[in-house]
């Protein structure tokens, strides 16, 4: 099955001058972001969402936190008619040499064991050149946004690619 992989912080929500949203109050979706989501899932295409959060390693904001932050998302699009399937975040500090930091691929890896998920088939849009190796190394598909980027038209033309494959 074809999956499309979001990374969060820049793709879905706006990023803070920090560079991460530590409370739920910072969070703001980017524009077009919910009626993106809506449409893949008209197309019955899951949506995992593939996110670094080192926040938690550098001990600025704790796993709790980051997984309050992720909740609220998750019923804040359901609130909206949006879904996304799962939520998996690597919170590791950068140089702990983990395998679930992008670009690493065991957060992808992690979702397509625990799902009938076809890798080369798959999508993963995200916003950074770690997030675009990190694609490359997964061998899936990548599209990167650019800051202000309205996901509505990114969506439209990626389902267009995966409707032809």
């Amino acid at each position: 099955m074809k999956a499309i992989f979001l990374d969060r912080d820049g793709v879905i929500n706006k990023k803070t001058e920090s560079g991460y949203v530590l409370k739920w109050d910072e969070f703001q979706f980017l524009p077009g972001v919910i009626d993106a989501i809506k449409l893949i899932n008209k197309m019955n295409i899951p949506i995992y969402v593939i996110s670094n959060q080192s926040c938690v390693g550098r001990r600025m904001v704790k796993l709790e936190e980051v997984q309050d932050i992720n909740s609220r998302m998750l019923k804040e699009l359901e609130k909206q008619g949006a879904h996304i399937e799962g939520v998996y975040f690597c919170p590791h500090h950068p140089d702990d040499g983990c395998d679930c930091r992008k670009p690493k691929t065991g957060l992808f890896k992690q979702a397509a064991k625990e799902h009938p998920i076809d890798l080369a088939d798959s999508w993963f849009i995200g916003d950074s050149e770690t997030d675009e190796e990190a694609g490359k190394n997964l061998g899936c598909h990548t599209y990167l946004v650019k800051e202000g980027e309205n996901m509505l038209p990114v969506i439209k033309t990626i389902i267009g690619q995966l409707s032809d494959t």
